[in-house]
């Protein structure tokens, strides 16, 4: 008996000579994994007894062999070699040529079946590369966004391609980790819209967390129900009711992602977009609306209403949401908005424009223009008496009154005062004499210059 071929769930092709003097001279032992949906602890069991066969089969043939001449045990072993190499070695290099077998590097992210669940390890089958096995805390960190069961295809990263135990050990954490930022890109790119759960909040935004990635929400990207108003711009008291939303899920959509940088930027307001642009739509510059005031900032006044087809409504959910410029509250200059209106006063404003989902809104375009009528009150040449609203480094903002104001330029007030700074002659909220020099009604502007006085 010159070879021996044991066929098992691991075929082993054992090649040996007979021979006298040495128990291991001359054997080769060829060992190739073929596909199988058993598992490894089966095989495991299996090479053991292979093994220990292997070893009564050598012990025979040390017995049989004992009396051959050096010479001729010589000649076998030569002959078995050189069989090998002409014969089976041929024979597995024509099949691996005709069937190639790409052998998976660490790293690389293998897909298998679900064939057992435990509480501390998962068992894949990977095909004609065996069984994959998942262990311990990969299993609750890859799995917390998928629940599995028997039967579902996963994907996992290839960590070691055999472990004590014989399995092919993967992590599913690493895969889900990859899988998940390919899932962002695709989502940004497909401009859909999912849901994400605020984590925690600074003073520029919300920490929000999709696909177990941590992500950023700016102040500036939520929804006109979410956002901070706070009447005197307290960025404490806007951290405060940010802080309100932690724990809640908000529908958003993905900005932006750089898995090199682990960036990831959400909008709430692009997720809500397309429904508020549907309800944007049944408005038109002109039209006239009622609400109430739901936010006062520095540049204006924020004002929920209901849209025409929800007017009837008494739902918050239903309202939609527009900005009363500071330059649209009143027709008198304004330093602070929060001197006009308050939060929940009800006003009346007027539609003056409407850019994607932002809507513009007027509440002096409904008040009578004091300018129309200026003619009838003043005229070029006149002195009058006016009271002066603030110093600038261009000149003097001069109020006839509460509705007319006018501009006392810097270089109008050295004609009367050469060398003379603003500051030194004038006063904030001082009224004094001034002379008409020009009044342009269309763009509500008059021209001042201030009259010396006699001494």
């Amino acid at each position: 008996m010159n070879f021996l071929i044991i066929p098992l769930a691991w075929e082993f092709f054992v090649f040996y000579p007979s021979f006298t003097n040495d128990r291991f001279r001359a054997i080769l032992i060829i060992k190739m994994r073929v596909g199988t949906s058993a598992t490894n602890k089966f095989m495991a069991t299996k090479k053991k007894d292979i093994l220990d066969k292997l070893a009564e089969e050598v012990d025979k043939i040390k017995e049989n062999d004992t009396d051959l001449e050096p010479k001729k045990a010589k000649k076998t072993a030569t002959a078995a070699v050189a069989a090998v190499k002409k014969g089976d070695i041929s024979l597995m290099e024509d099949l691996l040529e005709k069937n190639p077998v790409k052998i998976p590097q660490v790293g690389d992210v293998l897909e298998g079946t679900v064939i057992d669940i435990t509480s501390n390890s998962l068992l894949l089958d990977l095909g004609a590369l065996g069984t994959g096995i998942v262990l311990g805390k990969e299993i609750k960190d890859g799995l917390a966004l998928n629940k599995v069961k028997k039967g579902d295809k996963v994907g996992a990263t290839l960590i070691d391609l055999e472990n004590e135990d014989g399995y092919i050990e993967l992590s599913i954490r690493e895969a889900s980790y990859e899988r998940a930022w390919d899932d962002l890109e695709s989502k940004r790119d497909a401009m859909l819209a999912v849901t994400i759960k605020v984590l925690d909040a600074n003073k520029g935004g919300l920490m929000i967390e999709v696909n177990g990635i941590t992500g950023f929400i700016p102040v500036s990207q939520l929804s006109s129900e979410h956002y901070p108003r706070v009447e005197d711009g307290d960025k404490n008291k806007i951290l405060e009711l940010l802080k309100k939303m932690v724990g809640k899920e908000l529908l958003v959509r993905i900005l932006d992602v750089d898995r090199e940088t682990e960036k990831l930027i959400v909008s709430e307001r692009a997720a809500s977009s397309e429904k508020e642009k549907e309800v944007i739509s049944q408005l038109q510059v002109g039209d006239v609306i009622e609400g109430e005031i739901s936010g006062v900032v520095d540049f204006g006044a924020f004002v929920k209403f209901l849209p025409p087809s929800k007017v009837d409504s008494d739902r918050e959910s239903d309202k939609i949401e527009g900005l009363v410029h500071i330059s649209e509250l009143a027709w008198q200059l304004i330093d602070d908005p929060r001197a006009i209106v308050k939060t929940n006063d009800k006003v009346k404003a007027k539609i003056i424009g409407i850019d994607d989902t932002r809507i513009s809104l007027s509440i002096k375009a409904l008040a009578k223009d004091p300018w129309s009528e200026i003619a009838e009150k003043y005229k070029v040449g006149d002195i009058v008496q006016g009271k002066i609203d603030k110093i600038n480094p261009f000149g003097a903002f001069v109020y006839l009154d509460k509705d007319i104001h006018g501009l006392a330029h810097v270089s109008e007030f050295q004609e009367v005062y050469p060398g003379k700074k603003m500051d030194d002659i004038l006063r904030a909220g001082e009224t004094y004499s001034w002379k008409i020099l020009s009044i342009e009604p269309k763009d509500h502007r008059m021209g001042l210059m201030i009259v010396k006085e006699e001494k």
